[in-house]
């Protein structure tokens, strides 16, 4: 199943029919998209969206990129409280955000490495970048 994570609709038919599913996406609110395959991305050395700092970061930036990661965890949990109570209705069992989203075959990163910072990456997480450019005429 190829399907975008930022609805669990996908995450949650594929696990109901044990079907293995892909991830197509630009990005995952929250992070997800590193701490779901287990890819390792330490507060202390890589910038959180919106927070505006390099990874050359003061002490203070650093405490700030970790209370930004803090608020992210409330802000997601209040986004997929639904969609996490009708997975769980679906697959008659308890469901988090991160057991639909840990089972996913391969994610496909719809962004360029070389435009990201350096981070490590899983063997099942794919760039896919460049596909939105259009040649000059």
């Amino acid at each position: 199943v190829l399907t975008d994570p930022i609805l669990m609709c996908g995450a949650t038919l594929a696990n109901y029919l044990s079907l293995p599913y892909v991830f197509f996406m630009r990005g995952f609110p929250c992070s997800l998209h590193y701490e779901a395959p287990q890819c390792p991305s330490p507060l202390s050395y890589i910038p959180r969206l919106f927070s505006f700092n390099s990874d050359h970061m003061t002490f203070l930036q650093r405490v700030e990129n970790a209370l930004i990661a803090l608020l992210e965890l409330v802000y997601c949990n209040y986004y997929y409280e639904d969609a996490l109570k009708l997975s769980s209705e679906v697959l008659q069992r308890d469901v988090s955000l991160l057991d639909l989203l840990n089972s996913a075959s391969i994610w496909l990163l719809r962004f360029d490495f070389v435009f990201e910072y350096v981070r490590p990456v899983m063997p099942n997480m794919v760039f896919v970048g460049g596909i939105n450019c259009v040649q000059k005429k």
